[in-house]
């Protein structure tokens, strides 16, 4: 069995379907680990870079792999054909680089599993947007934390690529975000705040401290950021305040 570190682990745990693909796979430790645990019946591997492209082909046949991951060098979801899979996930990146692959995709699969290194809510923003459900989240510990999310398609998407989604009636309201404080919900993960995870209170805590000395300047960011993270920490102490 493949071993993965924590944060690839906790993404293994929001992927289950019989063909995935994952962009960007590096040397394709988690296609590997995804279908030697079940998981997946069968992976694309999409790599653009020579040098990991090759690892990554050594590391499958070497495993015995080869029928059930197929290693492709391209670009995000250039080497797909539509509709070939059912689910995709993209890790260890930026959460603009993510947000490029996603916006250039000419179609996307149902479900997405996305992990960037920082600013999440860049990713949650695109999917309350772009009529995908976040349908779990995880918070992983690693150098720092990492946040993991699963997305699935609602039953009336956006459609990809359209400059302006509020000219559409407007996808399905996620219901992930019921109840809670929105803004602070999209930065901090709705899942996360309603599961109290304590990973998220030790984070929300600490970005207090370090906006609290920032606060003098009245920069409307750092005054954005301050409410937001009151708000998270609020709901976490006091739900009802919100309920409706």
């Amino acid at each position: 069995m493949t071993n993965l570190d924590p944060r690839l682990q906790g993404v293994l745990h929001l992927i289950r379907a019989d063909r995935h693909a994952d962009i960007g796979s590096d040397h394709a430790r988690l296609p590997l680990a995804l279908v030697q645990s079940g998981r997946c019946k069968w992976v694309v591997a999409v790599e653009l870079n020579p040098g990991p492209l090759e690892v990554a082909r050594q590391n499958v046949q070497r495993a015995g792999s080869s029928q059930h991951i197929d290693v492709r060098q391209g670009d995000g979801f250039g080497p797909l054909a539509a509709g070939e899979v059912q689910s995709a996930s993209i890790t260890g990146m930026g959460s603009n680089t993510i947000l490029s692959i996603l916006q250039r995709a000419a179609w996307l699969p149902p479900a997405l599993v996305l992990q960037p290194n920082a600013q999440a809510q860049a990713l949650r923003h695109w999917a309350y947007q772009h009529g995908y459900h976040l349908r779990d989240e995880r918070l992983l510990p690693g150098f720092w934390n990492y946040t993991a999310l699963r997305l699935e398609r609602a039953s009336h998407p956006i459609p990809f690529g359209d400059p302006s989604p509020a000219s559409h009636s407007g996808p399905v309201a996620d219901p992930a975000y019921q109840g809670l404080p929105l803004a602070a919900a999209l930065r901090w993960g709705p899942h996360l705040l309603r599961a109290r995870h304590p990973l998220l209170r030790q984070e929300l805590l600490r970005q207090q401290r370090r906006l609290q000395g920032l606060l003098v300047h009245q920069r409307p960011e750092v005054l954005n950021e301050w409410a937001q993270v009151n708000a998270a920490l609020r709901w976490l102490d006091e739900p009802s305040v919100f309920s409706v």
